[in-house]
C-alpha cells in the first residue's frame, strides 16, 4: 500500500484502532467491496488483542499521563498491554534511561487493576 500524503498523526491504543477498523468494515460492506488482505490480518490482529472498550483504554491512558515519568507511547503501550505484574511494567520501560521505584510501579498496577 503506497501512502501520497499523512493527514494527521494521532497516538491511539489498540481498541481505539479496532473501533476504526470496524467502521472501515462497514464502509466497505456497505459499499460491497471486498477488503484487502492486509486490512483483514490488522483487523483479526486488534479483535484478538484488544482487551477493553475504547473508553476505557482511554480513560487509563489519561489516568497514566499524570504519572511523573510516563511518555505518551508508554501509557498507551501499557493500555494495550495490560501488565500485572512488575516485570511486566519493567519490560515496557526497558528502552528508557530509568528505572521505576517500586512506589511508582504500584502506582501503575493500581491504574491498570481498576480498568480492568
Amino acid at each position: 500500500m503506497i501512502v501520497k500524503q499523512v493527514i494527521r498523526e494521532e497516538l491511539l491504543t489498540l481498541p481505539e484502532v479496532k473501533e476504526i477498523f470496524n467502521s472501515i468494515k462497514k464502509d466497505r460492506e456497505k459499499e460491497e467491496k471486498e477488503l484487502g488482505y492486509e486490512l483483514r490480518k490488522a483487523i483479526a490482529h486488534a479483535e484478538i488483542f484488544s482487551k477493553l472498550t475504547p473508553e476505557k483504554s482511554r480513560e487509563l491512558v489519561n489516568e497514566l499521563m499524570k504519572l511523573e515519568k510516563m511518555k505518551p507511547e508508554i501509557a498507551a503501550r501499557t493500555a494495550d498491554i495490560l501488565p500485572l505484574s512488575n516485570d511486566e511494567i519493567r519490560s515496557i520501560y526497558a528502552k528508557e534511561r530509568y528505572t521505576l521505584t517500586e512506589n511508582e510501579l504500584k502506582q501503575i498496577l493500581e491504574l491498570v487493576e481498576k480498568s480492568i
